[in-house]
């Protein structure tokens, strides 16, 4: 037996360059008091927390959650990369669908450095050492690029090569990710940036890459409370957005063994969840109307929509020159701004994404709104890897179609 489950609040704090950041405690807790003030109940209604970050000592989670209150629930501390806010709401969604459990808290944060992301532990096996061999193997890259600029933009080479695609079109979806952060007040970066601004910023990878098509390291946090129809109904709590399906997938050996360097960063894992959601919520993905997918880069933007099968496998381009990623087009791809422009802080991404997902449904997203949403899909991955695909309906929509 499966239960429906509910999200009753969403919270974030807004998003800050390293170094302009409060210490991970204080983050934590202002996300945490946000998600609790938006469902309407108090911390000691929680009855499990998932905490998830990724540069931390063991049981930061406790120290964050301690700042609220020491209920003696179970509190489990998650590292999955970049995909480790989600994996948070994976589980606590895991706990009330199976009845463990019927009010949890999905917590993420991040204290991040500024600069590039690195190996923190240099004394013992590297956990993408195959994956950085891989890369070696498929693609040319000065060393003194670093490892996730290597991954991604070696991923966007490979659509280069294969379907001819233009690296101006990264940039368009940089600058796209600009015009929809200038309506976010949650935004690191709200300033709009043009095609060709980004075109003429510093250059990571000639011919491949620039400065401003990598998203910022960014320190925040970000939370969901989700619980069970009885236990919202028993409280009076919010249920007018559901996850309807959901689903977290790893990676297959093709990731190693295809001569494809988007199999390396995730192809595979994101079309595979995503075929799980279709098929679980028996829909297809043209009956999606907004989007947040993980755009680290804007090269794995433009990857994801054929993954997430927006367009079809090498007709990205197309869906990005029609406009079919924006307002006006087929679906709003990133409304928050992604990753890109809203920053990504890595454990509270994937909440963060979460909670811009909900505000829409609500229709309390203002300036953002997508007109209508009825359903929202959700897209985070992190590499080494892990992938997790969400979708939420609008439960007013269940009872329009139902009438």
């Amino acid at each position: 037996m499966s239960q429906d489950v509910f999200v009753a609040g969403v919270g974030m704090i807004p998003f800050v360059k390293p170094g302009s950041n409060d210490p991970y405690p204080q983050m934590a807790s202002r996300a945490t008091r946000a998600v609790l003030a938006d469902a309407g109940i108090g911390y000691e209604k929680i009855q499990q927390a998932y905490v998830g970050y990724v540069y931390g000592d063991s049981t930061a989670g406790q120290r964050a959650i301690y700042e609220i209150g020491m209920t003696g629930i179970p509190v489990v501390n998650l590292n999955n990369n970049c995909a480790t806010g989600s994996t948070a709401l994976f589980l606590a969604r895991q706990a009330i669908a199976s009845g463990a459990a019927d009010c949890v808290l999905a917590l993420g944060f991040e204290h991040m450095n500024p600069g590039a992301l690195g190996i923190q532990f240099n004394d013992r096996p590297n956990p993408l050492e195959k994956f950085d061999a891989r890369v070696v193997d498929l693609v040319e890259v000065d060393d003194a690029i670093p490892f996730a600029l290597r991954y991604f933009a070696g991923a966007g080479l490979e659509h280069m090569k294969r379907y001819g695609t233009q690296m101006s079109t990264f940039a368009k979806i940089r600058a796209k990710a600009s015009r929809h952060a200038a309506n976010n007040p949650l935004a690191l970066f709200r300033a709009v940036v043009t095609e060709e601004e980004v075109m003429a910023s510093p250059v990571i990878w000639p011919g491949v890459m620039t400065r401003l098509m990598a998203c910022p390291p960014t320190c925040g946090a970000a939370a969901a409370v989700l619980c069970s129809d009885a236990f919202a109904a028993k409280h009076s709590l919010r249920r007018d957005v559901r996850i309807r399906a959901q689903a977290m997938t790893t990676d297959r050996p093709s990731a190693l063994e295809a001569d494809d360097m988007r199999e390396v960063v995730g192809f595979g894992m994101t079309r595979e969840a995503a075929q799980q959601v279709y098929d679980a919520a028996g829909i297809s993905p043209s009956d999606v109307d907004v989007v947040e997918l993980h755009d680290c880069f804007a090269q794995n933007e433009l990857i994801t929509y054929e993954a997430l099968g927006l367009c079809p496998e090498g007709g990205a381009e197309k869906f990005v020159f029609d406009g079919d990623n924006t307002y006006g087009g087929r679906f709003v791809t990133n409304p928050s701004g992604g990753l890109l422009s809203k920053g990504h802080p890595l454990g509270a991404t994937g909440l963060a994404q979460c909670t811009e997902l909900v505000e829409q449904l609500r229709g309390h997203a203002e300036k953002r709104q997508v007109d209508g949403a009825r359903l929202a899909l959700q897209h985070n991955l992190g590499l080494g890897g892990a992938c997790v695909v969400t979708l939420y309906e609008r439960v007013r929509a269940i009872q329009e179609r139902n009438a």
